[in-house]
């Protein structure tokens, strides 16, 4: 009798993670995320609390030279909430990484984008309240100077926060461990933050250093910022560094939905 050939069954596959973003997912996603934080105030500190005490400390370093507050704390206004949110967010995403959450998130019936855009919302909601508390900070309290709408330096921070986010998403896949996730600073961070225009301008610097500023999304951060204050209306300079800057933030966010994967296969 000849042998029959029968292909043999395969193992049931879990449910499948769809592509496309669904609302309740989301938001389901941003509510577990908050509520953990919500956990951890030390984290919610250093979001909250340490680009408003680093804004007071520069305000009384320039305390005999107020003009060099005006120049330099708009730009810092900016760059403080995407530092802090870089750190927390890449460090509270590897965490869940090492600890399994997301193993078993992507084992459920959720897309990477309902996952990254949950991530995104929680913790862009803390932006928005850490860029409030800094820009009221600076200009109602410590006398920032601004000649043009203190709303559009909120609209500016907020932006730089979000961009943080999303740069904190995107390096956690590539950490295996909460130091390797702050060792990506130096190297995603520094730079930018030495080529921005904050210690020079950007004219000024060598060609070469130039054209790679011209490509980083933290200068046009700074360049939004001083285009604030020092015009009244909103410039087209202006729009052009709101628009990079958001930019920025969702292809990075598309990047790290991209690398988001499986620990184990």
């Amino acid at each position: 009798m000849n042998p029959v050939s029968a292909t043999p069954p395969r193992a049931p596959a879990g449910p499948a993670a769809t592509s496309a973003l669904n609302l309740s997912r989301t938001t389901a996603t941003a509510t577990r995320v908050l509520h953990q934080l919500g956990h951890d105030p030390r984290t919610i500190a250093l979001m909250l609390l340490i680009p408003c005490l680093m804004l007071l400390l520069l305000r009384y370093v320039f305390d005999g030279s107020p003009r060099t507050f005006d120049s330099t704390g708009a730009s810092l206004l900016g760059i403080f909430p995407l530092i802090t949110m870089f750190l927390v967010t890449s460090i509270a995403t590897l965490r869940e990484r090492t600890s399994g959450t997301l193993e078993r998130l992507l084992a459920m019936p959720l897309g990477k984008g309902d996952l990254i855009a949950g991530y995104a919302l929680a913790f862009g909601a803390l932006a928005i309240v850490q860029s409030a508390l800094a820009t009221g900070l600076a200009v109602r309290v410590l006398g920032l100077d601004v000649t043009g709408s203190p709303w559009l330096l909120l609209l500016v921070a907020l932006l730089d926060a979000l961009l943080g986010t999303a740069l904190g998403l995107f390096v956690s896949a590539f950490a295996a461990s909460e130091f390797q996730a702050v060792q990506f600073m130096p190297a995603v961070i520094f730079p930018q933050l030495l080529l921005c225009g904050l210690f020079t301008p950007r004219d000024r610097m060598h060609p070469v250093l130039e054209a790679v500023s011209d490509v980083l999304p933290m200068s046009y951060a700074v360049d939004g910022m001083n285009e604030v204050l020092r015009h009244t209306d909103t410039t087209a300079a202006f729009v052009r560094d709101v628009l990079v800057v958001a930019g920025c933030a969702l292809l990075v966010l598309g990047l790290g939905a991209a690398t988001l994967r499986r620990r184990t296969p």
